[in-house]
């Protein structure tokens, strides 16, 4: 993949995510969403760190040590490992794209 943003996958029926880079300790992933969100009743609890970095679209995160953010192109968020997060909204036209980088031990 030379290109993050086209061309994207469908992702109306459900996220996907692109593995672009794994290594040891260290995972790229681009996820594409369109208007998917985590369940409230099952939020990510993650063993690693997550660095998120939105590139197109829109959506808005809740983290259980401080509420809603809402994202937009170009925002980054890191979550730190074992911080309760989930999906509480996202643009679906056009996608919401993100670059995700899992960084911990595996």
């Amino acid at each position: 993949m030379s290109n993050l943003l086209s061309p994207l996958p469908d992702a109306t029926g459900a996220e996907v995510f692109t593995t672009l880079l794994a290594r040891p300790g260290l995972q790229i992933e681009r996820i594409v969403s369109q208007g998917q969100t985590t369940p409230a009743d099952a939020p990510y609890d993650q063993a690693q760190d997550e660095w998120l970095l939105l590139l197109a679209g829109a959506a808005r995160l809740w983290l259980e040590d401080r509420g809603e953010v809402a994202l937009t192109p170009g925002d980054a968020l890191l979550i730190p490992a074992h911080v309760r997060h989930r999906v509480t909204w996202t643009q679906a036209d056009p996608p919401t794209v993100w670059l995700a980088v899992h960084m911990g031990d595996d």
